[in-house]
């Protein structure tokens, strides 16, 4: 199984491509897409589903992963970046993966353990985790990780479900 993770935002939207195969992840491709700040917010939404339209054609994924939006303390900010998250699920979801949604500190604690991980340990467990993968940077890194966490949950569905 291929799994797109999405880590979306308006300025930087990273992603990461693995394999799962049973318990067994490896790295395929990783990535940032970018808006230009001085562009238009429709032409920055527009351009953010070009590219992930583009992505997942190229790479054909059959799950895609997306981190749910937290709110923080500048509520323009958080609009902004529930919009881009929108694009992100809507460009999944019209190319036909089944996606799966996942809050931030499920993923830290999925990939590192705990919960309230910094960005630089999540960034050394997705290296750790997929050895030899040269991750473009920390949006890249965090889109690896909620791939990694819905490998793994949907490993421990299939497992349950042979149990039935």
């Amino acid at each position: 199984m291929i799994i797109l993770g999405l880590d979306p935002g308006l300025g930087t939207t990273g992603w990461g491509l693995i394999r799962a195969d049973g318990n067994r992840l490896s790295h395929l491709a990783n990535g940032q897409v970018r808006t230009d700040a001085n562009s238009a917010l429709p032409q920055r939404l527009v351009t953010l589903d070009a590219a992930l339209s583009e992505l997942i054609a190229a790479n054909r994924p059959d799950h895609a992963a997306v981190e749910e939006v937290f709110v923080n303390t500048n509520a323009q900010s958080t609009l902004k970046l529930g919009q881009a998250r929108g694009v992100v699920v809507l460009a999944a979801a019209r190319a036909g993966l089944v996606v799966g949604e996942y809050a931030a500190r499920l993923v830290k604690k999925s990939v590192v353990g705990v919960g309230n991980a910094s960005k630089d340990q999540v960034h050394a467990m997705v290296a750790r985790l997929l050895p030899g993968a040269q991750i473009s940077g920390p949006d890249a890194a965090d889109a690896l990780a909620v791939a990694i966490t819905h490998a793994h949950i949907a490993a421990t569905g299939r497992k349950l479900a042979s149990y039935s």
